[in-house]
């Protein structure tokens, strides 16, 4: 849930001013006890993004910087330095055909995401795309990875919560995509297991606009929902840049040929290392 929310304040799903939902909802969406969300709040609040007020609720303060002096960028102008996933997203939904390829550590960034564009669809019917193909990479479950894990390598519990949650959110798509099928949409989602610890982000949308960032690794303290602290190997996912690349006519071009070296490898392996798991 940490990762997820400071995602959230990164990519644009919560700005300055805006009030996070109850604890009860976050606990609900996140599937972690009330004593999670609130450990994670004080921590928000102790780096002031958040302000916390017994009976007020959680606002938010301030959210990381994304352009020049600070603001919050269009798609235009995003191609000159950070970008952001969620215009990209919103605009991706308004086709009549999307496409999604995404290769991630958690997934627990495109579960927000396409929590939303359901509501879109189904809920304020602002947009009604006809179809959805979404090929998603994770890693696999056979061995512990190289991060999220405990310092100490006889302690599997940081990677089994990672674990854990990692197959909550695939659950959660599940029920997105059924949802979207029951409302007319042909919503089809595939996920692949790779035998790979993800160094970066990767997000390939209708085929033409590429969002690519990596992984900056950090020791930090993980605790889990019991209260116990582990001294742990993590990746966070707030302030992460994630850059733009756009396919162009012209196919010498940097844009291009970073989307086609890019594509290419996210094609390699998801045909030949990719692995269809039991329940997924």
């Amino acid at each position: 849930m940490d990762n997820a929310l400071r995602e959230q304040l990164a990519n644009g799903t919560y700005r300055p001013g805006d009030m996070l939902p109850a604890q009860r909802d976050l606990a609900s969406e996140y599937g972690v006890s009330r004593d999670t969300v609130q450990r994670v709040l004080r921590q928000l609040a102790a780096e002031d993004w958040i302000q916390s007020k017994q009976g007020s609720g959680s606002r938010v303060l301030r959210v990381p910087r994304v352009g020049p002096a600070g603001q919050r960028a269009g798609l235009g102008a995003e191609r000159q330095g950070r970008a952001l996933l969620l215009p990209l997203i919103h605009a991706a939904f308004e086709q009549s055909t999307v496409s999604l390829d995404v290769f991630t550590l958690t997934s627990e960034t495109l579960v927000g995401h396409l929590r939303q564009q359901t509501e879109r669809v189904l809920v304020t019917k602002e947009i009604s795309p006809e179809r959805l193909h979404v090929r998603m990479m994770v890693p696999w479950e056979d061995e512990p990875l190289a991060y999220p894990r405990a310092k100490d390598p006889g302690d599997a519990r940081v990677w089994q919560r990672w674990r854990t949650m990692t197959r909550k959110h695939l659950k959660d798509m599940e029920v997105y995509f059924k949802a979207l099928n029951e409302g007319g949409v042909d919503a089809r989602l595939e996920v692949r297991r790779v035998p790979l610890t993800p160094h970066c982000k990767l997000y390939v949308l209708n085929d033409t606009d590429m969002l690519y960032g990596t992984y900056d690794v950090v020791e930090r303290t993980v605790t889990l929902d019991d209260g116990t602290d582990i001294e742990s190997l993590d990746v966070l996912g707030l302030g992460s840049t994630l850059s733009h690349h756009r396919r162009e006519a012209d196919e010498e071009s940097h844009d291009s040929t970073f989307f086609a070296s890019h594509q290419g490898w996210f094609e390699s392996c998801w045909n030949l290392l990719g692995v269809v798991a039991e329940g997924d």
